[in-house]
Parts: structure tokens; C-alpha cells; sequence
């Protein structure tokens, strides 16, 4: 990592908090991703996970700390230059209108477009290898209400990819998707040129996909580091309140969770 101010420290979190109803939801929480690496975040209900990413993405402001993006707090870079660099892709994303897949991953250029201008070249490229990266070439003229639920979060994938960010992302959103779909998904993920933050329930994915792991409890980062430093029997224990038997040593060296009665 560079100094304050270079132009590749990507997107960081720095001593965040935020207060709601008297309650903190975050207590002083620092980010600092290193770019290109999937950062998984974990923790119980209610521990901070999507609150951090809204103010990753400038959604939600701290009431302390700074988040910045290549040194330079949210607020200076301005919301349309975070949107071009930052994508977002929540839990569930449902519209009433009758839309095709190529539609929805257009709005993926709407950042980098001025109001009521034309498609460009540079639009209809970002579409297609959005498309293509995610598998959904063929299904572009198809609508969206006939896809199953891991169609659509590879939907929001492609039009997350085509906005070209370097920062993306995601609120669970394995959620409601079986397993098949679940690995597909985060594979996709974690092969894509950029930097991704996941928030995850399932502690097996993040150790499978993620290149880092944060664990959140009560608003506060408790643990981080990669899979194997990070998830152990007893920080389970301790944050989630369950026994459980790690197999340090997993598919491609990575840990394993099996929970116990």
C-alpha cells in the first residue's frame, strides 16, 4: 500500500462509526482492502456487515472516521466519480417494469453518461463484455421477471461490471440461492479484476472465496486476516455462540466448518 494521495489506494474505511436510535451499529471500523483481493465480511444478524458496506458506498455517511477513495474522503470525489468507480449490488433487486436483461445492465452506464445523451461505443462495449463475463449473452433480449434467482444476481453482477468499477460490493448475495448457484456466484466473483468486499453468512464460502476475512460483532472488527488465521474454533465460539470442529487443512488449503449439536 502507497502513500496518502496516490492514485491506487482504492477504497478504505478508516476508523468508521455510525449511531442509530442511541445504538452504535458501527464502533470504530477500519477497511483497507487490498486491491484486486476478495475481502469477505462475516458476523451474526445485526453486527455491522451492511451497514459498512453503505457507507463503503457513500449511501450512508459516519458519524466519525473517513472513508476514502484513493486518499481523498466520499464527499470531495463527489457522488458521480464514486459511482463510476464503486459498484453495489444488494440482497434482493426487484422492478415492476417489464424489463429485458440488456436493459438492466445498461443501467450500469448511467454514471458515466450525461442526461438524455445517447448510448456511446465505449456504452455498448462495457454492456457486451459485462454480459459475456457473467454467461448472459445469449439471455440479453430475454425479460427479467422470467429469471430464477441466481440469473438475476448474475444480472446485477453484469450490470455492477458494467459501470467498469474497481470496487465492487455485495450484501449477501448468495441469499436465497442453492448451492449450485451459490459457488457459480462467488466464483464469479472472485475471478473478476477488481476489488470485491462480500458480506456472507456462510462461513465455508468465505473461507473458500475470500483472500481475507473481517469478522464484525457488536458493530466492532473483532478478527481479520486470511481464512486460516481467522476462522477457528474458538472465535466461532466466542462470536457466534456454536461449537463447531475446523479442519484447518481444507480443499485447497483452506479451513473447513462443520457445526456441532
Amino acid at each position: 500500500m502507497t502513500g496518502a494521495g496516490t492514485t491506487d489506494e482504492g477504497l478504505r474505511a478508516e476508523r468508521v462509526a455510525r449511531e442509530a436510535g442511541g445504538r452504535l451499529l458501527l464502533d470504530g471500523v477500519t477497511l483497507a482492502p487490498e486491491p484486486g483481493t476478495t475481502v469477505g465480511l462475516i458476523g451474526p444478524n445485526g453486527s455491522g456487515k451492511s451497514t459498512l458496506l453503505r457507507i463503503l458506498a457513500g449511501v450512508l455517511a459516519p458519524h466519525t472516521g473517513v472513508v476514502t477513495l484513493d486518499g481523498a474522503p466520499l464527499p470531495e470525489v463527489g457522488r458521480r466519480a464514486v459511482a463510476r468507480r464503486v459498484a453495489v449490488v444488494d440482497q434482493h433487486a426487484a422492478t415492476q417494469d417489464e424489463l429485458s436483461v440488456l436493459d438492466v445492465v445498461r443501467l450500469g452506464r448511467i454514471p458515466h453518461r450525461r442526461a438524455w445523451s445517447a448510448p456511446t461505443e465505449a456504452d455498448a462495449a462495457a454492456v457486451d463484455e459485462a454480459l459475456e463475463r457473467t454467461g448472459l449473452t445469449d439471455r440479453r433480449d430475454q425479460s427479467w421477471h422470467t429469471l430464477s434467482g441466481g440469473e438475476r444476481q448474475r444480472v446485477q453482477i453484469a450490470r455492477a461490471l458494467a459501470q467498469r468499477p474497481r470496487e465492487l460490493l455485495l450484501d449477501e448475495p448468495t441469499n436465497h440461492l442453492d448451492i449450485q448457484h451459490q459457488l457459480e456466484l462467488l466464483a464469479l466473483v472472485a475471478s473478476l479484476p477488481l476489488t470485491a468486499v462480500v458480506a456472507l453468512h456462510d462461513l465455508n464460502l468465505a473461507a473458500m472465496f475470500c483472500d481475507r476475512i473481517v469478522v464484525l460483532s457488536g458493530g466492532r472488527a473483532v478478527a481479520g486476516g486470511t481464512p486460516a488465521q481467522v476462522i477457528t474454533e474458538e472465535l466461532i465460539e466466542e462470536v457466534y455462540r456454536v461449537r463447531s470442529v475446523v479442519t484447518p487443512d481444507g480443499p485447497q488449503g483452506r479451513p473447513s466448518v462443520r457445526f456441532l449439536p
